[in-house]
């Protein structure tokens, strides 16, 4: 049961919480009436994606649908945004009475291996490419890691080695298990070294035309049969997929940072991905111990979409003088939340919260999204957060 209390109050913490978070629940229930994603992975994504103690659906079931509807058709009133109009399927359950739980959808039943999975294939060297393949050795699979250089591919191990060191001095592992971890990993400067991959996950830079030219490589390269995935937050899997031969067998994998700790993986698929490709890569995210949640191809998949706009508008809260950055960050962690909004984007870095939120615009043209002033000035100035010593809030 979430402690709804601080969300209700009647003081200024409990106003600047409902104001941020009721457009995040409309947009949660939007998410779910369109059929992108079912109640389950909603809330899921949010609790193993961003830490939070209730996902969106169960926070609408515990604060009562009626009292959703209500905040946010004031709201509106206030704001005239499209995007504070209860979504019908909150009216509906409003009018009726009922909870989403209560709502009658079953979940779906555990996912199993429909392709044979034995070795797996990284492209990439940087934290979540290195982190990706400790993930997958560390569970039992023998990995091959790609990079551009023997000196890149050098710094996975270096990484891997170090994260296993602190496991033994922590008493989690001991030499043997790390001796057994390191011996399923193997580097290579040559792609080609992919070509007996079972899976190969492509971990490199978000550039569309540098991710086009690999799967276009993989698709020479990998084996017939074997599943090219990617970790990409904010591209296209689809047009990744229109670089092969082989759009049944491509998927999303989105990771979230750091691999080896957050449990949760984005598992997206495209209108031609093949359903034992989904299935098999969802099972195998249970087999490293992760949880998956499925979702479709478009601008954010679940967490990012729900996230962002929730964190522009602390920003717009503050930029229209509502608030002060301080009050904001606190109400929101009052509620619940692991850290405030103006903590988390400096956290994220201002630069790619900013071409998030850009993206989310450009995929569902919402003028409520629209970047906030502060935001775009932080950017401007260079106040870019934690890895620039300064962004909101000073480091």
């Amino acid at each position: 049961m979430a402690d709804t209390s601080p969300i209700l109050a009647d003081d200024e913490p409990g106003r600047i919480a409902r104001t941020l978070l009721l457009p995040y629940l409309n947009h949660a229930a939007t998410m779910l009436e369109e059929g992108y994603a079912s109640r389950a992975d909603i809330d899921a994504g949010m609790r193993f994606g961003c830490g939070y103690p209730v996902g969106p659906l169960a926070l609408v079931d515990e604060l009562g649908a009626r009292t959703v509807v209500d905040g946010l058709q004031e709201l509106h009133a206030r704001t005239n945004d499209p995007v504070h109009a209860p979504a019908p399927l909150l009216v509906g359950l409003a009018e009726r009475g009922e909870t989403l739980a209560g709502s009658g959808a079953d979940e779906a039943a555990t996912p199993q291996l429909r392709h044979e999975i034995r070795s797996v294939g990284v492209v990439g060297t940087g934290t979540m490419a290195s982190g990706i393949v400790e993930v997958f050795a560390k569970a039992g699979y023998d990995v091959v890691y790609v990079g551009r250089s023997e000196e890149k591919t050098a710094g996975v191990l270096a990484a891997v080695t170090k994260n296993l060191d602190k496991a033994v001095a922590k008493g989690r592992l001991d030499e043997d298990g790390k001796a057994e971890v390191l011996g399923r990993l193997s580097g290579s400067s040559e792609r080609e070294a992919l070509a007996g991959a079972d899976l190969v996950v492509e971990a490199i830079a978000e550039d569309l035309d540098v991710k086009l030219q690999l799967f276009a490589d993989l698709d020479r390269i990998c084996k017939p049969g074997a599943i090219l995935a990617t970790t990409t937050s904010s591209l296209s899997i689809a047009r990744c997929a229109e670089a092969t031969s082989r759009p049944e067998d491509v998927i999303g994998m989105h990771f979230f940072n750091p691999a080896p700790l957050m449990k949760l993986v984005e598992v997206v698929t495209t209108e031609k991905t093949s359903a034992d490709v989904d299935e098999t890569v969802r099972a195998l995210c249970l087999n490293v111990g992760k949880h998956p949640v499925s979702c479709g191809d478009r601008a954010g998949f679940i967490v990012n979409a729900l996230l962002f706009p929730y964190l522009n508008d602390a920003v717009r809260l503050v930029d229209a003088g509502e608030a002060e950055m301080g009050q904001v960050d606190e109400a929101m962690t009052r509620a619940g939340l692991p850290m405030g909004p103006f903590v988390l984007l400096d956290v994220v870095g201002n630069d790619v919260s900013l071409a998030i939120e850009n993206s989310l615009v450009e995929a569902f043209g919402h003028d409520g999204w629209q970047p906030a002033a502060g935001l775009v000035k932080a950017v401007e100035e260079g106040r870019l957060g934690r890895k620039t010593g300064a962004g909101f809030h000073s480091y």
